[in-house]
């Protein structure tokens, strides 16, 4: 690719772009550095920003919004500054070994994707993209560059996802054929500031603040008005911006389940919630998806729930053990694997005290950041790398298709059929229009 058509290019992620073959990355002295540059430089991209830092360099950093992003450029004074990630990809291209990306949900595919076309390993914020097309697409460019990529569900990496994959191994509570998810998010504490959802699109028009380009964090997104209600920290509940309590927390939660489980693509998928418009995501929501049986493994019913919805209490658990506000359940046909986030345990009690612990068969993380970092350098592959990150936020984001608004009545009828090698729904076309969305003029594909 022309470094002069690079500004013109790199935002639509066209076929013109040239994807540097496999194997093109340098190789790295013992104990080098990695020059790492981030787009996204405030909330979770700071947090991610740090956590590489205490090993690499922090060479560049893109901001669409000087003012929020303040604290981490002071921080990284030495680095380049810019507000357009484009520009800073042209510029700094030649010194640049590894990217960040941690924007809100509807830059993802975009911003990924030019970092992975100039032969850039990636590690992209959860969840991967904004829509299902995108995560098969941005797959396969990985793939295809053999970039080194990592998503950012960090608990991919925690102690307890190995412990609940050696439970289910080691067949601690039978045949497992529900699972159960439920968050607090979005209507709770300071979530519901966060993302406001089930509002409608503010009327007034206030004038953009000096240090924010909104042009340019309106990005691929439809043309709007700015107002204060979608940024910096409200964008989620938003359908042109986030990807609501499913996209901020599912990658998370449905992790862990789909390793010990060995789940893939869903055979259907269908929702219900409370009242929905075209603006926002709902209140509340339940998603039901089914997945086939894998080799000797049942079929498994995941159901999930956000706002505040939790599933009945399985029988054999007590009164006293809390379902709290973020959880999850697997049902076997011998009991229950439990997790309140932080610990996996089995239920009922008795039978907890008669099994103990699994047994210990999966190596452990070093930790979710420096597995991408190991990786940019020759190491082994990064545990949410893109082949395992694309196909669980594929499965993450068909659930946000099922809540459309446009298709509420209809989808209470129906259950969507999924055909993952057509990317499609095979008794639901009207379905097919929300895998993809359209481009704002400019960063078409």
């Amino acid at each position: 690719m022309k470094r002069r058509n690079f500004l013109k290019t790199a935002g639509s992620t066209a076929a013109a772009f040239t994807i540097l073959p496999a194997g093109s990355a340098r190789t790295y002295a013992a104990n080098e550095k990695l020059n790492v540059v981030s787009i996204g430089a405030a909330g979770r991209a700071a947090g991610d920003i740090a956590e590489v830092a205490a090993t690499e360099n922090i060479v560049g950093l893109a901001d669409v919004d000087w003012n929020h992003a303040a604290g981490t450029f002071k921080k990284f004074s030495k680095a380049k500054h810019f507000k357009d990630y484009r520009r800073m990809l042209e510029e700094m291209e030649d010194s640049i070994d590894a990217v960040i990306v941690a924007t809100p949900d509807h830059h993802h595919f975009h911003a990924s994707m030019a970092a992975i076309r100039i032969g850039k390993p990636v590690y992209c914020e959860k969840p991967l993209t904004h829509s299902v097309w995108e995560a098969r697409e941005l797959t396969k460019a990985a793939r295809e560059a053999g970039v080194a990529t990592q998503m950012g569900n960090q608990a991919q990496a925690d102690d307890q996802t190995r412990v609940v994959q050696e439970f289910v191994m080691d067949n601690a509570v039978g045949q497992i054929r529900e699972a159960h998810i439920w968050t607090d998010r979005p209507s709770r504490g300071l979530f519901a500031e966060y993302w406001p959802q089930g509002v409608s699109k503010p009327t007034d028009k206030p004038p953009v603040p000096d240090t924010l380009d909104w042009d340019l964090w309106l990005g691929p997104a439809p043309d709007r008005n700015y107002h204060s209600a979608y940024l910096p920290k409200k964008w989620r509940g938003w359908w042109d911006y986030g990807t609501g309590a499913l996209g901020d927390i599912a990658c998370h939660y449905f992790d862990p389940v789909f390793r010990a489980l060995q789940l893939g693509a869903p055979l259907s998928v269908e929702a219900s919630s409370t009242r929905v418009n075209e603006e926002t995501f709902p209140l509340g929501s339940m998603i039901t998806w089914h997945f086939p049986k894998r080799g000797e493994m049942a079929p498994v019913k995941l159901v999930w729930y956000d706002g505040g919805l939790r599933p009945a209490r399985p029988e054999g658990i007590k009164d006293s053990d809390i379902m709290g506000t973020n959880g999850l359940l697997l049902v076997g046909d011998d009991g229950c694997l439990m997790s309140d986030w932080n610990k996996w345990k089995i239920v009922p009690e008795k039978k907890a005290t008669l099994y103990g612990s699994p047994p210990k068969k999966l190596d452990r993380s070093p930790g979710h950041h420096t597995e991408w970092i190991n990786a940019c350098k020759g190491g082994p592959k990064a545990g949410s790398n893109f082949d395992w990150a694309g196909p669980l936020t594929e499965a993450v984001l068909l659930g946000n298709v099922a809540l459309r608004p446009q298709l509420r009545e209809e989808l209470t009828k129906v259950k969507l059929l999924w055909d993952p090698k057509k990317l499609s729904f095979s008794n639901h076309e009207g379905a097919n229009q929300f895998l993809r969305r359209e481009y704002r003029k400019g960063w078409e594909i």
